[in-house]
């Protein structure tokens, strides 16, 4: 099983990275604040628009390091990509699935059953862990019309059709997510899903989180050798990362919204935090950019049993082993895809 090494997170959007030998710098005004050995990284998560040398950015494809530019607010812009990586015949296995109707709604559903699966028993531990704070008749009747979709999506072939029943989950989930917000209601309160921009704390917290998650994944993809651009639920067009979208969608609620919410409710991040500009967006400050990314680091540590392995692994790995199941179901070493299950 690949090692999981670490992220170097670069928050400052006033530094610029460079070369130095075998370690990567990162610079101020020609100080330097930091000194990583690049054989002790995975990847580079860049949130600013300075950039890096040409020197650098060779030597992280050459050795396979993910070095990747977002906006300060975490919107990905760019990925240093060197030579494509992985077995040629897996790729393209990959786009005859993708361009086959009835393979790729096979997939696709996979995704869509972990995620309402997944939605469903985020919602039930609220009601078995705090039933005194959430309203538990409300929640229960949310997760029984979940439980009912999940037969509906499993033997659904119809891409729009299973579009549908993904989306109408998706808003029972959403419609209940606000009780799980248990601490500063007045700051954090969750209405629906609102992104590009984010108009208040808990999207804004949303959106970067589910940023940092596709990264992962997108990484693990590639590291598997699959293409993260040709999806299955996400039909693929040029430049968007269609195959990690996907497999977010069954990571979403059991790892960045559960994340989101222990940030609220453990007070990790407050309203100070979060600044409104004039047309309405909300952002992170640097400083809270800082504490997310920390404490997504150390979430990533934690050990979990993976549901299909039965084995216990970081958090952090999950989407390298969901990387590498799928490849094993798209070379035909699998006769399905096990979507990541959590309970």
């Amino acid at each position: 099983m690949r090692k999981l090494l670490n992220t170097l997170y670069v928050t400052s959007p006033d530094t610029y990275l460079a070369l130095d030998g075998e370690n990567v710098l990162v610079l101020k005004e020609q100080e330097t604040l930091l000194r990583v050995p690049l054989h002790t990284l995975e990847q580079i998560l860049y949130f600013g628009y300075k950039g890096a040398s040409p020197a650098l950015m060779g030597a992280c494809t050459k050795r396979d390091i993910r070095l990747a530019f977002l906006t300060p607010n975490g919107r990905f812009l760019a990925a240093a990509c060197g030579e494509s990586r992985g077995n040629v015949l897996l790729r393209a296995q990959q786009v005859r699935l993708a361009d086959d109707p009835a393979r790729s709604a096979r997939l696709a559903r996979c995704f869509i059953f972990g995620k309402v699966y997944n939605a469903r028993w985020v919602l039930e531990r609220a009601t078995r862990d705090h039933p005194m704070r959430v309203d538990v008749p409300a929640i229960k009747q949310i997760t029984a019309q979940l439980a009912g979709s999940l037969p509906q999506i499993l033997d659904c072939t119809d891409p729009e059709q299973l579009r549908g029943l993904e989306g109408a989950a998706a808003e029972q989930y959403f419609g209940v997510l606000d009780q799980l917000i248990l601490r500063n209601k007045e700051d954090f309160f969750f209405r629906g899903r609102n992104r590009r921009p984010p108009t208040d704390n808990v999207n804004a917290l949303l959106s970067f989180v589910y940023t940092l998650l596709t990264n992962d994944v997108a990484a693990a993809l590639e590291a598997n050798g699959l293409d993260c651009y040709i999806g299955f639920l996400h039909r693929f067009r040029p430049g968007r990362r269609s195959l990690a979208l996907d497999m977010i969608e069954e990571l979403r609620c059991a790892l960045a919204d559960r994340f989101v919410l222990s940030l609220i409710n453990n007070r990790t991040v407050e309203k100070k935090g979060f600044v409104r500009q004039e047309n309405g967006a909300v952002y992170m400050t640097d400083d809270t950019r800082k504490t997310v990314l920390g404490a997504w680091q150390t979430r990533k540590q934690e050990q979990i049993t993976h549901p299909f392995l039965n084995e216990k692994i970081p958090w952090g790995l999950v989407p390298h082993v969901q990387a590498m199941l799928l490849a094993r179901y798209i070379r035909g070493d699998l006769d399905d895809y096990p979507p990541f299950l959590w309970k």
